[in-house]
């Protein structure tokens, strides 16, 4: 059961109307690195988790999320604001509007007009939120990784938002929003250290012969040894052949006999004849020449 608040998790002050920065503040509404894209993501995962312990934590970091998601929505009303109320109530010029709604570069007129100057659930480029977004796949050592990753590419955005504008009050929420990423990443990732082993991820475990083997498979100017490929664990392998397995690196398949002499007469009727060279459409569009050559 929810609640809601009407009071926001974070106050939300802003010196002045700017659909452009609102445009962008979208990004994270209803993109890929969003609030309700991070909302769904640990809402679905905590409504199948059976540990306690990481139930409670998804559910709460999940209803955090949509406080968030308000807390962005609130500022890309305040941000269109001006326009919206003349837009609606048509008290300017098509041209001035045209202006207001287009300035400071937010050339989406999916975004500023379509949707009256709102929050749509979309991302800065008008692209409608998907839950294609949500990667979880069900088990909680892969899940909880991808949740690490998902927090520390939303903390990236939020930089990058800071960084683009100048309204001391929208900085000082995003700076909070910034912040919390960084404490779900924490929050996740003693929720997956909690669980041992945990790597590698799921029940079965890898082939013995391939776990610790590095193949140098993009050679040439550039190659470099680090951590990731060379020492007691690791195998290095140089040039690495077809077929590491020991086969002939062909793939085969069984078929009954039935089947093989369906395939075969599909084979002999699809032939290619290599000295048989028709003049083509190809031929005809390249010119002249060429079609001096075919005759």
């Amino acid at each position: 059961m929810f609640v809601h608040n009407k009071r926001l998790q974070y106050t939300v002050r802003v010196a002045g109307p700017n659909p452009g920065l609102a445009n962008l503040m979208l990004e994270q509404f209803g993109g890929p690195q969003g609030e309700l894209a991070a909302a769904m993501r640990y809402f679905t995962q905590g409504v199948a988790e059976d540990d306690p312990g990481r139930k409670d934590l998804l559910m709460d970091i999940a209803t955090e999320e949509l406080s968030h998601l308000e807390v962005i929505g609130s500022i890309v009303g305040m941000l269109n604001k001006g326009a919206k109320g003349q837009m609606a109530e048509g008290v300017e010029e098509e041209a001035e509007l045209y202006r207001s709604l287009t300035g400071n570069g937010n050339d989406s007129h999916i975004t500023s007009l379509l949707y009256g100057g709102g929050a749509p659930l979309v991302n800065s480029g008008g692209i409608p939120w998907t839950a294609a977004y949500v990667d979880t796949i069900g088990e909680p050592t892969a899940d909880l990784r991808s949740n690490i990753a998902a927090e520390a590419r939303a903390k990236i955005v939020y930089e990058r938002l800071i960084n683009v504008t100048d309204d001391p009050g929208i900085k000082d929420a995003l700076k909070f929003l910034m912040t919390r990423e960084i404490a779900h990443q924490k929050s996740f990732e003693k929720a997956l250290h909690s669980i041992q082993p945990n790597f590698p991820q799921g029940k079965l475990p890898g082939e013995p012969q391939y776990a610790n083997v590095y193949y140098n498979m993009s050679q040439g100017e550039g190659d470099l040894r680090g951590p990731w490929n060379q020492g007691p664990e690791w195998e290095f392998v140089e040039t690495p052949q077809p077929a590491v397995d020991g086969g002939d690196g062909k793939p085969t398949v069984k078929l009954a006999k039935d089947q093989q002499k369906v395939v075969q007469q599909m084979a002999v009727r699809t032939q290619s004849d290599v000295s048989v060279d028709p003049m083509t459409g190809a031929d005809l569009g390249a010119g002249e020449a060429v079609k001096k050559g075919k005759a």
